[in-house]
C-alpha cells in the first residue's frame, strides 16, 4: 500500500478529525476559513467549530478574479494562470490563519476546498441539447496541498453533476446531516450572493428533504455598489437602500425572468443576475433615470420578495416550521426586515441557535463533505426526484 493511502486510512480510523473547511463565494469579499473537529458520519456526524476567520481579499485579488468571473468570453490564458495562483493564495491564507491560531500543518488532518466558482451553467440556463449541466471552480488543490503541507479534498461539485445533479446547492447534504431534528420542521436559509434554502422535515425522511437556489441574495446589490461607489463593496447597514424608495415598476420588471417560473429545484448565479439584468429591467420599466438610492432600495426589496415567494411556495402545506438563516445577507437589516414583515407568523433565527456561526456555516459544510469523503458512505442520503443524488464528493490531493 502506498504511504499516501495508508495516511488516508489512518486519518479515517481516528475517533475525530481536524478539518479546515474553505468557502469563497460569489461576493468575492474574502476566504472563509473554518477549523472544525468532526467525528462520526452520516446522521451521527458531530462537528465543533474550533476557530474561524474570514481573510479579506485585496483589490488585486478581486480584480484578477472579476476579469474572468461570470463572463461567457474571457482571456483563456488568464483562467489558466489563475487556477494554480488561487490555489497558492488560498494556501497562503490558510498558513496565515494557522500561525494566528498558533497551530501547525501537523495539527490539521485535511483541508476541504470549495475553490472559486467562475461560471455556473446548468442545462436549463444554456439550453444546448447536446450538453448537460456544468459548473467551473478554479483554485488548484494540488498547489494548495503542497503550499500548506496538508492533504486537500476539493472540486466537490463535479461528482454531483456527474450523478445527475446541477452541482448546487451542496449545502443540503451538510444541512441534513447536521441540522435535521425530530423536534421541528426546519428551513435552512442561506443568503449569500445567491440565496438558497434547504427544507428539513421533522420526520428526517430523506425523500422529503428539499433544496434549491432561490435567486439573487446580495449579488446584484453588491455589484451595483461596486460599480457606482468606488472603494465600497456592499451597502453597509443598508444605508443607501434605506435612503431610497422602492420603485414598483422596476420591481415588477425585475421579477419577470423565466427563472422564477421554473419549478424547484433549480440553480442560478451571477451569470444571470447581474448589472446587465438590472439594465434590461430598467429599460423595460422606463426607469433608467432612477436615482441610486431608489435603485438600491428596489434591489433590496427584489431579493427579499423572491426569498419570501420561495419560502411560501415550498411551505404551503406545512403548519409549522422554523427558519434558521446564515450568510452575509443576514447582516443587511433592511433585507431581513422585509423578510420578517412578509412572514409575520414565522420564527426566523440565526444558525447560531444551532451552535454554528452563521458566517462560517458554508465553510463548515464543506468540512462535513470532506469528512463524508473519508469515513461516510454507510448511510445513503438521496432524493433524486429533488436533484439530490447519493454520491461521495471530492477529489484528493496529497501534499507531497
Amino acid at each position: 500500500m502506498h504511504s499516501h493511502i495508508q495516511k488516508l486510512a489512518d486519518i479515517a480510523a481516528k475517533p475525530s478529525r481536524m478539518i479546515i473547511g474553505l468557502m469563497s463565494g460569489t461576493s468575492l469579499d474574502g476566504l472563509d476559513v473554518a477549523l472544525c473537529r468532526l467525528s462520526g458520519e452520516g446522521l451521527a456526524t458531530k462537528v465543533e467549530l474550533i476557530n474561524f476567520c474570514t481573510v479579506d481579499y485585496d483589490q488585486d485579488y478581486k480584480q484578477r478574479v472579476k476579469a474572468v468571473f461570470s463572463k461567457r468570453q474571457v482571456d483563456l490564458q488568464m483562467v489558466t494562470l489563475l487556477h494554480p495562483w488561487i490555489g497558492l493564495e488560498h494556501g497562503r491564507m490558510i498558513n496565515e490563519c494557522l500561525q494566528q491560531w498558533q497551530l501547525t500543518a501537523n495539527d490539521v488532518d485535511v483541508v476541504a476546498s470549495h475553490g472559486q466558482t467562475i461560471y455556473h451553467c446548468p442545462q436549463r440556463q444554456h439550453q444546448l441539447a447536446e450538453f448537460g449541466n456544468a459548473t467551473l471552480q478554479i483554485g488548484d488543490a494540488d498547489h494548495l496541498a503542497v503550499k500548506t503541507g496538508i492533504i486537500t479534498i476539493s472540486d466537490f461539485r463535479q461528482k454531483h453533476i456527474a450523478a445527475g445533479g446541477e452541482g448546487a446547492p451542496l449545502a443540503v447534504y451538510g444541512d441534513y446531516l447536521l441540522f435535521s431534528s425530530p423536534a421541528e420542521n426546519r428551513i435552512l436559509l442561506n443568503i449569500g450572493g445567491i440565496a438558497n434554502l434547504t427544507y428539513l422535515p421533522s420526520s428526517q425522511d430523506a425523500n422529503a428533504v428539499f433544496s434549491s437556489d432561490i435567486g439573487p441574495g446580495n449579488t446584484m446589490m453588491d455589484a451595483y455598489i461596486q460599480a457606482y461607489f468606488p472603494g465600497q463593496y456592499y451597502d453597509r447597514s443598508a444605508a443607501l437602500a434605506n435612503a431610497g424608495e422602492i420603485n414598483s415598476a422596476l420591481l415588477a420588471a425585475l421579477k419577470q425572468d423565466r427563472f422564477f417560473a421554473l419549478g424547484f429545484p433549480k440553480t442560478t448565479g451571477p451569470e444571470v443576475f447581474n448589472l446587465a439584468y438590472l439594465e434590461q429591467a430598467q429599460q423595460q420599466s422606463s426607469t433608467e433615470n432612477l436615482n441610486r438610492a431608489d435603485v438600491m432600495a428596489t434591489l433590496n426589496r427584489f431579493s427579499a420578495d423572491m426569498i419570501v415567494h420561495a419560502i411560501t411556495s415550498m411551505t404551503a402545506e406545512l403548519d409549522q416550521f422554523v427558519i434558521y438563516a446564515s450568510g452575509g445577507g443576514i447582516h443587511n437589516p433592511l433585507l431581513m426586515q422585509h423578510i420578517s414583515r412578509a412572514l409575520p407568523d414565522i420564527s426566523i433565527a440565526s444558525t447560531a441557535e444551532l451552535d454554528i456561526n452563521p458566517d462560517a456555516k458554508e465553510a463548515v459544510l464543506f468540512a462535513v463533505l470532506a469528512n463524508e469523503c473519508l469515513v461516510g458512505g454507510k448511510q445513503k442520503f438521496s432524493n433524486t426526484r429533488e436533484g439530490i443524488p447519493s454520491v461521495t464528493m471530492g477529489k484528493i490531493s496529497f501534499s507531497d
